[in-house]
């Protein structure tokens, strides 16, 4: 599944000594506890994915896309076998004639991100909150060395661990670039100031300390690496800050949302500079909705029937920012 011994020679090879250390126990302790209730069927369903040998994996419409010709013939079986791990959230994701529609079109958010990163070409890159690794993938695909991204949620590690099977079988030297740790970002050793690239995104507003969380993420950066962040903001010039009485588009866990001059105030206290918000936009619902491969509630179902404009508890309807900072 994860084996630790390749895992500590990845880490090694990249400078991350402080971690090697850690990484046998930190996964020994997570599979101890057993991620989740369905983890046997997920790896029942992992076991059953047909081998594949030939092909390539590319970006088709927005989904990573693997092809090949020996999946010709298999959607019913990998439809099924996938099928058990719903809900899908990030992607899309295409295998063949098999598109995985998920909740978010994640594809729109790199579109509005890619333009205004560094070149990834040869970087190290950490990806927080990393979900199924679906953004993993692609800035793997844009050149990155080595992509770690960092996870705690069983569900999203089985479906990462069924993509990076299939794409194994075709390119093995892009699976390999890519780890997914079911992991938080407590779990980053502090202080590393070792990755080129730290991609925080819908991770921020759900820390009950921010700030803490921005130290966290400038302290696994190298001088002048860049910090991509992606999160809740509200309208407005100010210093004007959003708090949720106790829910918000029906999360509980949602504790502070600022308006992009907050942020960037933040980003700056934490030690970064060179900080440009690239871009705001309102998350609809073509971007975020039910679809075959996640049947729960989603965007629509969290804002005000009578008026779009706001959720369902009356605050502001949900706007990301995207913002760029550097390390100091």
């Amino acid at each position: 599944m994860i084996d630790a011994g390749r895992l500590k020679a990845v880490l090694d090879a990249e400078g991350l000594a402080a971690w090697v250390s850690l990484i046998a126990a930190q996964l020994e302790q997570v599979f101890k506890r057993s991620p989740h209730g369905d983890w046997s069927r997920w790896q029942a369903a992992l076991s059953r994915l047909p081998p594949l040998t030939q092909g390539k994996v590319g970006v088709d419409d927005g989904a990573v896309a693997i092809d090949s010709d020996e999946l010709a013939g298999a959607e019913a079986r990998l439809q099924e076998l996938l099928m058990h791990m719903h809900p899908w959230r990030k992607g899309p994701y295409r295998i063949g004639e098999l598109r995985i529609d998920t909740e978010w079109r994640s594809d729109w958010k790199w579109d509005r991100l890619a333009p205004h990163l560094q070149p990834l070409g040869d970087r190290l890159v950490l990806d927080v909150g990393c979900g199924n690794g679906y953004h993993c993938w692609r800035i793997a695909m844009d050149g990155a060395r080595r992509v770690i991204g960092v996870d705690p949620t069983a569900l999203f590690l089985a479906q990462f661990l069924a993509i990076q099977a299939l794409v194994r079988g075709v390119d093995p030297h892009l699976a390999g670039r890519v780890e997914l740790l079911p992991l938080a970002m407590e779990d980053v050793p502090p202080d590393l100031r070792r990755f080129d690239t730290v991609f925080s995104m819908g991770v921020l507003y759900h820390r009950r300390s921010p700030i803490d969380h921005l130290l966290a993420l400038r302290g696994a950066l190298r001088r002048r690496g860049q910090l991509v962040l992606e999160t809740l903001v509200i309208e407005g010039d100010g210093d004007a800050l959003l708090v949720p009485r106790e829910r918000y588009a029906k999360m509980r866990n949602v504790w502070f949302i600022p308006t992009t001059a907050q942020l960037e105030r933040w980003l700056h206290r934490a030690g970064f500079d060179g900080i440009a918000t690239v871009d705001v936009s309102v998350t609809t619902v073509a971007e975020q909705r039910g679809t075959a491969w996640m049947r729960f509630e989603s965007l629509a179902d969290f804002l005000d029937p009578a008026d779009s404009r706001r959720t369902i508890e009356g605050y502001p309807a949900p706007r990301r920012a995207v913002v760029i900072a550097e390390s100091r």
